[in-house]
């Protein structure tokens, strides 16, 4: 792997990271669909995984949650080895998963989405913190999620994963479909929550946002770690790197 993939944001600790997966193997029934993947996460870091539709990025993310059918390899969080348990012991080391369809419940309102979730740490944000983040929710608290824009779901999505005391935010494609403004909304956040000492794993297929909030960048191509670069690097090969990603 290019020296470029151990590059760290300043400040942090290079001795322990986060997360750390090694030769992680994936499966859809007989589909093989990761093949061996390599990515490290060091506390307080924003790593972007990029790749086109169908590289294995979102399944990257349900592996190290526990959801996907099968899985091998090793995925260690803060040290400790997660690849044999189910998802929720693995929310508890303080992990949460914020998916692409965003998962809020439609007949809930956001108050109720907010409430939901249980704690798995005991220092989540409260809901007036949730609020003063997003305050695009402050008016919405008795509205149900199915009347909610995208924009709006999409803050709920991320500010009910907030609220369980989880330091490591599992993101996928948090800008999908959504407006400018709420796309700057979102990059805000994301920066704010670094600052705050959280560690995210983010997928995105914008990949100039992705670059407004990333440390580090690993490309994954037909289930595999492909390249890998700090931000400098992938500055520097921009173009090549659009090209080979099909933007």
């Amino acid at each position: 792997m290019p020296e470029t993939a151990r590059a760290h944001a300043s400040g942090v600790d290079a001795a322990e990271p986060m997360l750390r997966i090694e030769n992680l193997h994936a499966w859809y029934g007989e589909s093989h669909v990761l093949h061996g993947v390599n990515v490290d996460v060091h506390p307080g870091e924003v790593v972007t995984l990029l790749g086109r539709n169908g590289a294995g990025k979102s399944t990257t993310l349900k592996s190290i949650m526990g959801i996907m059918p099968r899985r091998e390899g090793s995925i260690r969080i803060q040290g400790e080895e997660t690849i044999a348990r189910p998802a929720h012991r693995i929310a508890r080391c303080g992990v949460a998963f914020c998916p692409e369809d965003r998962g809020i419940y439609a007949t809930l309102n956001v108050a109720e989405n907010l409430e939901l979730p249980p704690p798995v740490r005991p220092d989540g944000l409260s809901t007036d913190e949730v609020l003063a983040l997003f305050p695009n929710l402050q008016g919405r608290l008795r509205s149900a999620g199915s009347k909610l824009s995208g924009g709006e779901q999409q803050m709920l999505a991320i500010g009910r994963i907030l609220r369980t005391g989880a330091r490591l935010l599992l993101l996928d494609e948090p800008t999908e479909g959504l407006a400018p403004s709420i796309v700057s909304q979102i990059g805000d956040t994301i920066r704010k929550l670094k600052e705050q000492g959280y560690t995210i794993l983010l997928v995105e297929q914008n990949v100039r946002f992705a670059m407004t909030v990333a440390d580090r960048y690993f490309i994954l191509d037909q289930g595999r770690i492909t390249d890998a670069h700090d931000k400098a690097s992938f500055e520097d090969n921009f173009e090549s790197l659009m090209a080979s990603l099909g933007v």
